[in-house]
């Protein structure tokens, strides 16, 4: 159990957390009242920002798993109502390039129009709905935050990115071209300019944005956020009172000035022990429980907007009981953040 100050919030040994009145949002809901009840379910079928396929297969692969049933059946979603608004349309999801600076620039440019149209129709069925986003890979994230934007004009908005990558690259710094290296960097405004306008960027000020859980960042891209407003919590330093209680300080500032917040949760931001099943694993990340007691603040202290896990992808050595325990791990991260 991690217990912060006597007048913050307590996490129980289930990550459980006292909810805060929402802060008011733009939109035709009264503010002080509960979130909507509706969660809005879109797939981003892409993996079209990097060098191999898989990615893409993921929203699909946790619809055929039954994540959706697992999430009615969680304890503090009982009373949500899922709406699947299905996948957006990507064709190809994947496709082979050798280019060393931003592979698949073009055809990610122009699935990003399209993710922000779907998810847009989709935040548009109700008052306010939440969004659970499925990836996919991290492009995913610019595009849904272009959407986000978009629905609620003049809103001022926080991202939390949950990553082992920094993904703060830009074409400059790149090491491997793959565009997924950037999105974090894109949705701040900062890379090349057809990447960056295709998701609205900037979408965030970068003194409302954090990465989480990251250890693993190349060298150009580690100095750029080191010179960045924005807030940074390593996987080590989650992992005791003292960084859960820094986290706390943070979203509540955050929470305070921007009217909504959205979770962006690449899953190899997980252990790799726990048994995720991810594209490039990493040993040295973020406990389940840690992840969950740290969705848990932000669900306590912000309007979580949206909350998005990516890049599930099934490798061919996933045996169905390793998958299983992959699909609960989605659901029991979904609930902190949603429920």
């Amino acid at each position: 159990m991690v217990r912060l100050h006597s007048n913050h919030l307590q996490i129980g040994p289930g990550g459980e957390v006292p909810r805060a009145l929402p802060h008011d949002y733009p939109s035709n809901v009264t503010p002080g009242a509960p979130p909507s009840s509706q969660i809005a379910i879109v797939g981003s079928p892409t993996a079209l920002g990097g060098h191999f396929a898989g990615m893409e297969r993921g929203p699909a692969d946790l619809r055929g798993a039954g994540l959706i049933d697992r999430l009615r059946s969680r304890p503090s979603l009982t009373g949500a109502i899922f709406v699947d608004h299905g996948d957006a349309p990507n064709d190809p999801g994947w496709a082979p390039d050798p280019d060393p600076v931003m592979k698949n620039r073009q055809l990610i440019i122009d699935y990003l129009a399209g993710l922000s149209a779907h998810v847009g129709s989709a935040l548009a069925t109700v008052p306010a709905p939440r969004l659970l986003m499925l990836g996919g890979d991290c492009t995913t994230h610019s595009g849904t935050m272009a959407a986000l934007k978009r629905a609620t004009p003049g809103a001022r908005l926080a991202i939390a990115w949950f990553d082992a990558h920094g993904d703060f690259n830009i074409p400059a710094t790149t090491p491997s071209g793959n565009v997924w290296g950037m999105p974090f960097a894109m949705l701040c405004g900062h890379g090349d300019p057809g990447l960056v306008a295709a998701c609205d960027g900037p979408t965030v000020r970068e003194e409302d944005a954090a990465l989480l859980g990251a250890q693993v960042l190349d060298e150009q891209e580690s100095r750029m956020l080191a010179a960045s407003p924005a807030a940074q919590f390593g996987s080590g330093m989650l992992g005791g009172s003292a960084g859960l209680a820094a986290l706390e300080g943070w979203a509540r500032a955050v929470g305070e000035r921007c009217d909504g917040l959205y979770i962006a949760f690449d899953l190899d931001a997980i252990d790799a022990s726990e048994g995720i099943c991810v594209a490039m694993p990493e040993p040295d990340g973020l406990s389940v429980e840690t992840a969950v007691a740290a969705l848990g603040i932000f669900a306590a202290t912000n309007r979580v907007v949206g909350f998005g896990p990516t890049a599930t992808m099934r490798r061919l050595d996933v045996d169905d009981a390793t998958f299983d325990r992959h699909v609960d791990i989605v659901a029991k991260l979904t609930e902190a953040a949603l429920g």
